[in-house]
């Protein structure tokens, strides 16, 4: 699903205009992108947490020549899946479910 096809679906299952519905998410992604500019967690509850972290400068190894080259440390977005997301994706993924202790579906 790319941009377009989202902001179809928010109109429709919202009752919105298309033009409201893609402020609505535009309005959103940069809530987000404020909030972890200012190193702050963005947690949507069921849903999932955005965070900054800070990835270790490390040596890494050109592919091309094999020379050890340095890569310096930054800050890069994580996001951890919140639980009803993992439930629902490994419940539409398979009938028995993942697998995972997170993921056990009650069967009926």
């Amino acid at each position: 699903m790319n941009k377009a096809e989202l902001v179809s679906q928010i109109a429709e299952s919202a009752g919105l205009t298309k033009i409201e519905a893609e402020k609505g998410l535009k309005s959103l992604l940069e809530a987000i992108g404020t909030a972890l500019a200012k190193d702050e967690t963005v947690t949507l509850v069921g849903f999932g947490s955005f965070s900054v972290t800070t990835r270790a400068a490390r040596t890494g190894r050109n592919p091309q020549t094999g020379k050890e080259i340095q890569i310096a440390e930054k800050k890069v977005v994580k996001f951890n899946v919140g639980k009803n997301l993992k439930e629902s994706v490994c419940a539409i993924k398979t009938k028995a479910g993942c697998g995972s202790k997170a993921c056990k579906v009650k069967k009926k």
